[in-house]
């Protein structure tokens, strides 16, 4: 372990030393490459020796970089540094010595570079692998490339001299194992390239330098560059070029020739440079050659055909060169800079030449190129995008085929996601030619989220207009594909399976119907395919093709759900049609059942609350509830059922048609059919009768009543206490029951001797305790619970609901529910039920009897009471408001059911139903026969006349300021002390709202406000004047 820390240690030493070593080196291998190619003589030698040392630099570069340098790095370093010292004194002294012809002090020189570079190759060797980490390709470059420079010999036969042992020294005494590697044929071999070299003019060498490499006034390479990687990151293709002759350059620009003309004198030039040499002269006669100096007699310009040809050949030889060096460059890829320049010289090695870019296609850079399309630096991803449009321009399909194998889809998908916008640009304009490919359409709908990205992009016109143009246009294209058409669909655009619905052929309709009612759409979807694919499906309904047929009705039917759908699909006549389809039309042995799809459709429209009159469909209302009547009679599938259940649900909403329905349902005995099916298997048919039965009950709720007393098992099965849990069925058959007329008293007896009450209680009771958050339905099952308790004190004239009302303590029971705040329909029928209990405590209430004992039958009726009523057994000898002896559960006294102080807590209540059903308790307690004053000091004591006051204040139903104001009239009539009536005066608000309800409320309000007025003394009083004369 110490070891390990000790020569991790100081590996982190030798970082600095390694950098600095390498850098120096860089620096000493630009300047040598800069001197060889300034020398004359033998100078495709000294240009393949910079070549190597080239490569080499690259090595330089990776070991400068690596995180993983070994420990033996820096001797190596050491050891080149010392090798590249002696090439650059040798190289200075050859150029010094400015030879003109082979001696033997070249040979000299050049046996010794040869030796230098063997040397470099036997270093380069004793890189261990480990340096190179993940990097396997290279690895190999390496080792192919230590190889090569081992075995290197120049052209010439080379004297051992004296010069071998100045080198010797340097040769590292370290031997070298080499190993059996795969050599990379193409990392910049030179054995590939021409080594027929002729001697170089300075214009032709100066001219190489600039169309392939970066120099610095002098003509000499950028050292500096070198060392940062701006230059020296991409290899000096000059040195792997064809020779470069005199004549492939312009005299005028310098520069290599794309357009050769001849003029008079012989001299070639560039056509462009040429002519713009004449258009210098304002005489004619005065145009010179620019070489020669020699008039010219005529402007005539002749293409040299023979050397445009063969420029363009040199061109092409050494182009396929350079695409061999740009794909070693990138697969090295040691920095960003050396990417780039490869990128950049593909670039215009492609732009405009249709048979470069299948070259690069063949040579296998496609796969390589798409690998940086990941690449960290946005400038390499940039460039790389713009390589793969030029591969991929509409003349070269080829092109576009291998990119779209190499290419993958999702990196391209997520790359959307930039927040560049050029790079943004270029993605789609590659996505564009990819998609115009049918294989590659059926790609886009796998990838996860890029149907949904394009849809985004082409929505934000905004914000970039030409990226919302190129993304119209791909989705377009992959409209090819009908997954593609769905998935558009699911992702809100929406048109071009509505195009294809409308405008495509038989069966692209069916497909696209059938995708239409497949997707989930949004609201706006729905009625977007309502307002254009409605004719469309409607002739498809009415198509004789079953397949067609049933792929509308499902289209049709998601797009009615959306209720504001349906005003489009009336207009359109859909809901005839789908009448018909009920009625009229059969299709034998069709696969479905088109009159449940055609009432489902129809179900749809009319919920959304659209009356079909107002909307111009003139319909026999008679006729339609006939046959759905009818329908409903016969066996029909309960799908049907619960479709018709919610059309004639829908036709009971107006008056005006459920006066038609109801007469239809009354002679038919149609009402049979509908209780009986209460009791269906199927819960989903049974809660949709109870529905409609509920939703009848204003109409035909007494017949209604009288079948459910007629039906076995009916009504008691209607409440079911013996659940866990409490579901949609439960509620409805509940509320049912307590919405049925209450004073029926068939029915209630009904329930009174199939004894529900006591389950009933038991419901409530284990509600109460449980809590209303058990079930969506509990607050519903539990106002349906309360209704039917409050439709027995509708019937206390029956001894038999009187005795119930009695041995259940119903008034105890109806002051605890009054407390329950979380339903104010519970509060309300609560209320409703202590209301008309309370009627009924003046003559129930006896005078008591003094010293007489209590019998035994009364002893055994108190037993039998319910266990509310134990806390309620106390009781004054006399009712302060009755006059009698007074309990809860004998006479349902509100005072001894401690419930005045409650019904005065609902005053303050929101809701006015729940206000006006306390305020219709609290009158009982002013009736004529009770003790009215004491009633009084009751309200006073409780605080109960300002909150009455409130009322007034604070509601503007004309019923509720009816009742407030009858109380407060009694009030002031009965105020014993007038103390109640100085609380009345004494509200400096009330006098305002009385006379606004004088002089704008109806008439009954108007006398009961000028009484109050009266009594407070804010009118003239009248009554009292018995003479009067003028």
């Amino acid at each position: 372990m110490t070891n390990k820390l000790s020569l991790s240690h100081q590996l982190e030493q030798d970082k600095p030393v390694i950098r600095s070593l390498a850098a120096s080196l860089l620096v000493s291998i630009s300047e040598i490459t800069a001197l060889v190619a300034s020398i004359e003589v033998e100078q495709h030698t000294f240009v393949e020796f910079g070549s190597c040392l080239y490569r080499a630099s690259v090595v330089v570069m990776e070991l400068q970089a690596s995180d993983n340098a070994s420990t033996n790095s820096r001797e190596i370093l050491q050891s080149l540094s010392k090798t590249i010292g002696f090439a650059k004194e040798v190289v200075e002294e050859c150029k010094k010595g400015a030879h003109s012809s082979l001696n033997h002090e070249v040979r000299s020189t050049i046996g010794q570079l040869q030796r230098v570079v063997n040397c470099i190759g036997k270093e380069l060797g004793l890189i261990p692998s480990s340096t190179f980490g993940d990097q396997r390709f290279a690895e190999i470059a390496v080792c192919a490339l230590s190889k090569e420079m081992k075995n290197l010999h120049f052209e010439f036969a080379l004297n051992q001299l004296s010069e071998e042992k100045e080198l010797e020294p340097l040769v590292s005494k370290k031997e070298v194992v080499e190993t059996e590697t795969e050599a990379e044929t193409d990392l910049y071999s030179i054995d590939q390239f021409s080594r027929e070299i002729n001697q170089l003019s300075d214009a032709a060498n100066q001219n190489l330098l600039e169309l392939f490499g970066s120099t610095n006034s002098s003509g000499q390479m950028n050292s500096e560059s070198l060392t940062s990687g701006s230059l020296t990151t991409f290899p000096q293709l000059a040195q792997y070029m064809e020779p470069l002759y005199d004549t492939f350059c312009c005299p005028l620009t310098k520069k290599i020739m794309d357009d050769a003309v001849t003029i008079e004198t012989g001299i070639t030039y560039e056509r462009k440079a040429i002519v713009e040499w004449y258009e210098k002269f304002k005489n004619p006669e005065d145009i010179i050659c620019p070489k020669t100096g020699q008039k010219l007699q005529s402007r005539v310009l002749s293409t040299n055909m023979a050397l445009k040809a063969t420029i363009q050949q040199w061109k092409e030889r050494n182009e396929v060169t350079r695409m061999k060096v740009a794909r070693a460059a990138l697969s090295l890829a040691s920095t960003e800079s050396m990417v780039l320049e490869a990128l950049k010289d593909l670039h215009s090695i492609c732009n405009g030449k249709q048979n470069n870019k299948v070259q690069v296609c063949s040579l296998g850079l496609v796969p390589l190129l798409v690998k940086f399309l990941e690449y960290k630096e946005r400038k390499v991803r940039n460039a790389t995008l713009e390589l793969l449009l030029l591969l991929t321009e509409d003349d070269n399909n080829e092109g576009k085929k291998i990119v779209a194998l190499a290419v993958n889809l999702s990196i391209l998908i997520n790359m959307l996601s930039s927040n560049h916008q050029p790079i943004r640009h270029k993605l789609l304009q590659l996505l564009l030619r990819l998609s115009s490919s049918q294989s590659e359409c059926q790609k886009f709908g796998s990838v996860a989220g890029g149907i949904l990205m394009l849809v985004s992009i082409k929505y934000k016109w905004s914000s970039d207009a030409f990226a919302c143009e190129l993304a119209d246009d791909i989705l377009k294209n992959l409209e090819k594909c009908p997954e593609n058409i769905k998935l558009m669909a699911k992702n809100g655009l929406l048109e071009p399976l509505l195009n294809h619905l409308i405008e495509g052929n038989q069966e692209m309709k069916m497909e696209m119907a059938s995708y239409l009612g497949e997707i989930v759409l949004g609201h706006e979807g729905k009625i977007q395919a309502a307002e254009r694919a409605c004719p469309a499906l409607i002739n498809m309904v009415q198509s004789g093709n079953s397949l067609t047929r049933k792929a509308a009705f499902k289209a049709l039917k998601q797009i009615s759900s959306h209720h504001p759908s349906s005003k489009v699909l009336v207009e359109a006549g859909t809901a005839r049609i789908m009448f018909d389809e009920m009625f009229e039309r059969t299709i034998y042995n069709e696969p479905m059942n088109s009159k449940t799809e055609a009432a489902a459709i129809l179900a749809n429209i009319l919920e959304s609350g659209l009356d079909l009159e107002s909307s111009g469909q003139t319909m026999d209302l008679d006729y339609i509830v006939y046959n759905i009547v009818h329908l409903l009679k016969n066996s029909t599938p309960d799908e049907l059922n619960i479709n018709l259940f919610r059309i004639l649900l829908c036709l009971t909403r107006s008056p005006k048609m459920a006066s038609t329905m109801v007469p239809v349902i009354k002679e038919t005995e149609a009402s049979y059919n509908l209780v009986e099916l209460i009791n269906n298997p199927n819960e989903e048919v049974a809660v949709s009768a109870i529905k409609l039965l509920v939703a009848l009950s204003p109409y035909m709720g007494h017949t209604l009543a009288d079948r459910l007393c007629k039906i076995r098992g009916l009504p008691e099965t209607l409440i079911q206490t013996e659940t866990t849990r409490i579901t949609e069925k439960h509620a409805l058959s509940a509320n049912l029951l307590a919405k049925l007329p209450h004073q029926n008293l068939a029915l209630n007896l009904n329930l009174l001797n199939k004894n529900t009450v006591p389950l009933i209680l038991q419901a409530i009771g284990r509600i109460q305790r449980s809590g209303l958050r058990t079930s969506r339905y509990a607050i519903a099952y539990l106002e349906g619970l309360v209704g039917i308790l409050v439709r027995f004190t509708t019937t206390l004239y029956d001894h038999q609901v009187l005795s119930l009302a009695k041995g259940y303590n119903f008034t105890a029971i109806f002051a605890d529910l009054l407390a329950m705040t979380s339903s104010d329909e519970v509060q309300r029928l609560a209320a409703v039920g202590l209301a008309n209990l309370s009627t009924l405590s003046i003559t129930l209430s006896k005078p008591p009897q003094a010293n007489k004992p209590k019998s035994k039958k009364l002893m055994a009726s108190l037993k039998r009471s319910s266990l509310n009523s134990s806390k309620y057994s106390h009781r004054q000898p006399v009712c302060r408001v009755h006059r009698g002896d007074c309990s809860s559960e004998e006479t349902f006294c509100l005072l001894e059911a401690k419930a005045v102080e409650q019904l005065l807590d609902c005053l303050e209540h929101e809701n006015g139903d729940v206000v006006e059903a306390a305020l219709s308790a609290i009158i009982t307690l002013l009736d004529e026969k009770v003790d009215v004053e004491s009633s009084v000091s009751v309200l006073r004591e409780a605080n109960g006349i300002g909150r009455v006051v409130n009322v007034v204040k604070e509601h503007e139903e004309e019923r509720l300021w009816q009742k407030s104001l009858w109380v407060i009239e009694r009030v002031l009539m009965n105020s014993g002390d007038r103390s109640s009536a100085s609380e009345i005066s004494g509200d400096r608000v009330l006098p305002a709202v009385l006379i606004t309800a004088f002089r704008h409320r109806n008439e009954r309000i108007r006398q009961l406000a000028e009484n109050i007025l009266r009594y407070l003394n804010k009118v003239p009083d009248f009554t009292s004047i018995t003479n009067f004369t003028l």
